[in-house]
């Protein structure tokens, strides 16, 4: 079992106070920046960005700083998050760790390496870490060294994607773990939402759905291929990244590659390629559920959307 402090959590408290919904608008590499963490935030869901989208730690100084004083002034409780990459590849992880302590970010995303490093630190001003995993083993291990709450990522997911069926994934990770589940995997619509809660999960991952807003940081042709896309378009490969992810098809042969014959897997390096400009400027993810995304919109219309189709689904 976790090791949850009696306090309630960060998002429980604040949930009963300002969230709209349940939803975690997903850090997503290289899409998620300041402008999307303030639209999600005023929205009423929790925003959040990964530490490497900032290139340089300068920035994410200035990121961190921008973030903290806009909520603020506008006085808004409802949480931030920040995605820390622990993999070893990422030299500069222990100062990014230290910047969002200093910044006190209430919610800390660790992914691709062990939280413990992350736990205390946060812990140490009533912050929350939360543990992005893909298999039993990698929950086992996070719960063990005492995070607040899972981030289960199921099949289907964007980005580096998980392989387990979220109805097997929730059920055994409930079997040992008590503190607060995230549930990820193309999840798209509010309907979406409310099935996450029925499953056991306390909170979703959305990311996907709010690519094609006009607050992230992709491309305009990256927004319209999500619009255009379908499920069929989706592409499983660690060619990439050295990581099980899905990619949209024509992106992928926009990037040279045959999507129905992908190289082996890459070197696991992370921060190598998020300086490889050419490589991520053609070559773009996207979750299964890519299929509920019909138009470009503001991170508001998106979180109305979903809250209506959040509320039918409450209907007897």
């Amino acid at each position: 079992m976790s090791n949850k402090s009696g306090t309630d959590s960060i998002l429980k408290e604040s949930e009963s106070k300002k969230l709209k919904l349940p939803i975690i608008q997903a850090p997503m590499f290289l899409v998620s920046g300041p402008e999307m963490v303030l639209a999600s935030c005023e929205s009423g869901i929790v925003g959040s960005f990964p530490a490497p989208n900032a290139r340089t730690l300068q920035a994410l100084d200035s990121w961190l700083h921008r973030i903290t004083e806009t909520l603020t002034a506008k006085s808004l409780r409802v949480p931030w998050a920040v995605n820390l990459i622990m993999h070893r590849s990422n030299s500069r992880r222990h100062e990014e760790l230290a910047l969002a302590v200093e910044y006190r970010a209430p919610l800390v995303i660790t992914a691709l390496g062990s939280p413990r490093e992350a736990v205390d630190r946060v812990h140490s001003y009533g912050g929350k870490v939360y543990a992005d995993v893909v298999s039993l083993e990698l929950a086992r291990k996070a719960a063990a060294s005492g995070v607040d709450g899972l981030a289960l990522v199921c099949t289907g997911a964007g980005g580096h994607t998980g392989h387990i069926s979220p109805f097997a994934f929730v059920e055994e990770v409930r079997g040992f773990f008590d503190g607060e589940i995230i549930l990820s995997g193309a999840i798209g619509s509010g309907r979406a939402v409310r099935a996450a809660q029925v499953l056991g999960a306390d909170y979703v991952y959305m990311g996907t759905r709010f690519i094609p807003t006009h607050e992230s940081l992709a491309q305009r042709e990256y927004k319209q291929m999500l619009v255009d896309a379908s499920g069929a378009d989706i592409v499983t490969s660690d060619a990439i990244t050295g990581v099980k992810a899905n990619w949209l098809r024509n992106s992928l042969i926009r990037g040279g590659y045959d999507p129905d014959n992908m190289p082996s897997a890459a070197e696991i390096d992370f921060l190598k390629a998020a300086g490889d400009a050419k490589r991520w400027r053609d070559i773009w993810s996207a979750g299964q559920g890519v299929g509920a995304i019909t138009q470009i919109q503001s991170i508001g219309q998106v979180v109305e959307q979903l809250t209506s189709e959040y509320q039918a689904a409450l209907s007897p």
